[in-house]
C-alpha cells in the first residue's frame, strides 16, 4: 500500500508539474502567434507599401526622361534596402534580437560573397555598363570576342538580355560585356547600308553606278539629306566590286537592305548587266602539226 500510495502522489506530482507549465506556456505562445499573426500582417502590408512606392518612382523616373537602365537600377537598390529594413522591423516585432539577426545576416553574406564570386564580377560589369553607358536598351551591339549580336532587351545586375535578328533570345554576363570589345551600331541614331554588288569586266560600268544610286535614292527608308555615294570598291579576279553606300533610320535599316538588294538585281536584269560569280574557264589549244616524215 505504501507503494502505490508513493507512486501516487508521484503521478499526482507530475501531472502538476505539466499543469503548470501548461499554463505557463500557454500565454507565451499565445503571444507569439499574435506577435507572428502581426509580423505576417507587416510583411504584406509593407510589400504592397513598397511595390506601390516603387511603381510610383519608376513612372517619376521615366518622366524626367531618366534612361531606362539607370532608371531600373535605381528603383532595384531601394527596393532592396526597403526589404531589407522591413525584415528587421518584422524581426523586431517577433522579439528577436535584431543585433543577432544583423551579425548572422553579415556571416552568410560573406559565405555566400566567396561562393558567388562571379556573380559579384558580373554585379560590378552591371555598375561599370551603368556609368559609361556604352549602350542602352533597344541598341544594336556586337560583342566581338563570339561574335554574339542584337537589340539589346535588358541591362540587369549581372546580365544582359539581348534579341538576335533570327528572335533568339541571348544572355551574356555583365563582366563578359565591360572585359570584351563591343560595337554599338546604332549609338548614332542612323545606320550605314553599305551593299557590295560585282559585275563582269564587260558590262557598262557607268551604266550600273548610275543603276544603283537610282534605286537607292529611289527607296522610302532612305535619308534623302545624308550623303549617298557608289564608287568601284575592288577590281577582282572574277568581278568588278561596286558598293553603294546610304544612310537609314535604325528601325528601317534591314528591310531597306533587302529591299535594296533586290530591286537592284531586278534593274540589272533589266539592263543586262551581269552580277559576276566565281568561273573558270579552258581554253584548248589545237595540237601543233607533226613535222613531215622524211624520205
Amino acid at each position: 500500500m505504501d507503494y502505490i500510495s508513493g507512486t501516487l502522489v508521484s503521478t499526482t506530482e507530475e501531472i502538476a508539474d505539466m499543469a503548470d507549465l501548461a499554463t505557463r506556456a500557454l500565454p507565451v505562445a499565445a503571444r507569439f502567434l499574435v506577435n507572428a499573426t502581426l509580423a505576417f500582417v507587416c510583411y504584406l502590408i509593407g510589400s504592397k507599401l513598397i511595390g506601390w512606392a516603387t511603381g510610383l518612382l519608376r513612372k517619376g523616373l521615366q518622366k524626367k526622361g531618366v534612361e531606362v537602365t539607370t532608371g531600373e537600377y535605381v528603383v532595384s537598390g531601394i527596393q532592396i534596402l526597403a526589404r531589407t529594413v522591413l525584415i528587421l522591423v518584422i524581426v523586431g516585432q517577433l522579439g528577436l534580437q535584431q543585433g543577432t539577426i544583423v551579425a548572422a545576416i553579415g556571416s552568410l553574406g560573406v559565405g555566400i560573397g566567396l561562393a558567388l564570386q562571379g556573380a559579384a564580377t558580373n554585379l560590378a560589369g552591371g555598375i561599370l555598363l551603368l556609368v559609361h553607358k556604352p549602350f542602352k536598351v533597344g541598341d544594336f551591339i556586337v560583342e566581338v570576342s563570339e561574335g554574339n549580336e542584337g537589340f539589346v532587351k535588358e541591362i540587369s545586375l549581372l546580365y544582359t538580355t539581348l534579341v538576335s535578328l533570327g528572335g533568339r533570345t541571348i544572355t551574356i554576363p555583365n563582366q563578359k560585356l565591360t572585359d570584351a570589345s563591343v560595337v554599338n551600331m546604332t549609338a548614332s541614331g542612323f545606320w550605314i547600308l553599305d551593299i557590295t554588288v560585282g559585275i563582269h569586266y564587260d558590262d557598262d560600268l557607268r551604266r550600273a553606278k548610275e543603276i544603283m544610286l537610282d534605286v537607292i535614292r529611289n527607296d522610302p527608308a532612305v535619308l534623302q539629306d545624308m550623303d549617298i555615294m557608289c564608287a568601284l570598291t575592288s577590281l577582282g579576279e572574277h568581278s568588278v566590286d561596286l558598293t553603294v553606300r546610304a544612310y537609314t533610320a535604325v528601325s528601317d535599316h534591314f528591310t531597306a537592305d533587302w529591299r535594296v538588294r533586290e530591286n537592284i538585281k531586278l534593274a540589272f536584269d533589266e539592263a543586262g548587266i551581269t552580277i559576276a560569280f566565281n568561273q573558270l574557264d579552258v581554253h584548248l589549244d589545237a595540237p601543233a602539226p607533226l613535222p613531215a616524215e622524211r624520205d
